[in-house]
């Protein structure tokens, strides 16, 4: 059982770290405050924007004002399995195993979708068991352990999109959006000022983030709220007779359990960077589109009339009434 003083201590933490990594990211608090909520709810995060919007910079600020171990992945359409998990090398003791940069706390799989499907699947192990099986021996990998994996969008040639197997293993997606004019000039400003962009210090240690993931995951959540999760889980499948008329038009493949556990872990989160030790419905609300928007799958008719999954999760989330 969390103690109150444990629960301020973990408050206390998460402050200077959220403070730290604003100090460097400019305009883009919403994906911070997602990249937390994949933090606190020992997930991983998908990042998608265009090039140029600090998507690297964000998890680099990150790992550094955590303190952790970090190590990045440029992907590449030659990138081999081995060379993210590690390989047995032969010594003069024999076999020995060479861990690859997998072996780190922090993880950034950077242009996740230009590596081959085949490389891309290394990681699902990883990801889900935090673990890594290499011939007949299977290697923990650190705790805590988080995957920030970016993506562009728009530039798809010599690309590999993700398999739906893999990006279901991310808690959540966050969306890098371009940031607006005042935003834009501190911007310039910072990178073309003395020494450009310092990244922070570490303001918050392994055992602190630790507390801070047992607290979230020991916050109750009212059975009206679970129920509530469940619901909208339930109405993304068109063969539901809760699901919502664009749902069944437009929906191939609805969500999976993991969207439930991604919403209840994002609210949880939410109320305490709010400071509150108790679940809200806003709460849960607000976790729901980077919980959901990549784990609907839409049909060809979608695509061919252009409707975009976020407009039939905004039907999903009108038709489920409220607790």
């Amino acid at each position: 059982m969390i103690g109150r003083g444990e629960l301020v201590r973990a408050q206390e933490a998460l402050a200077r770290l959220r403070g730290a990594i604003s100090s460097v990211v400019v305009g883009q608090e919403e994906v911070i405050e997602v990249v937390l909520w994949a933090l606190l709810g020992r997930g991983h995060v998908l990042l998608e924007g265009v090039p140029g919007l600090g998507k690297t910079l964000l998890v680099r600020a990150l790992s550094r004002a955590l303190g952790l171990s970090f190590s990045r992945i440029q992907c590449t359409p030659d990138l081999m399995p081995a060379d993210i998990l590690g390989t047995n090398v032969f010594s003069e003791d024999g076999f020995k195993f060479l861990p690859g940069p997998v072996f780190a706390n922090i993880v950034l799989a950077d242009e996740v979708n230009r590596a081959t499907p085949k490389t891309q699947s290394a990681l699902l192990e990883a990801m889900q068991e935090r673990q890594v099986t290499v011939g007949n021996i299977t290697h923990p990998l650190p705790d805590p352990f988080m995957v920030l994996a970016t993506q562009n969008p728009i530039e798809m040639e010599g690309t590999y999109p993700l398999p739906e197997a893999q990006v279901d293993r991310f808690l959540f997606k966050a969306e890098v959006s371009y940031p607006d004019e005042r935003a834009l000039v501190e911007i310039i400003r910072r990178n073309t000022e003395g020494e450009g962009i310092l990244l922070p210090d570490p303001v918050v240690t392994r055992e602190e983030v630790l507390l801070c993931q047992r607290v979230v995951l020991e916050f109750p959540a009212h059975p009206e709220l679970l129920g509530y999760a469940a619901q909208l889980v339930l109405a993304t499948h068109p063969r539901e007779r809760t699901a919502p008329e664009a749902v069944k038009k437009y929906v191939l493949y609805g969500a999976s359990p993991r969207a439930g556990l991604a919403l209840i872990l994002g609210a949880k989160a939410r109320a305490f960077l709010a400071g509150r030790f108790h679940l809200e419905v806003e709460d849960v609300q607000a976790a729901f589109r980077p919980a959901f928007i990549h784990r609907v799958i839409l049909n060809f008719r979608a695509e061919a009339e252009g409707v975009s999954p976020w407009e039939v999760l905004q039907e999903v989330l009108r038709a489920v009434p409220r607790p």
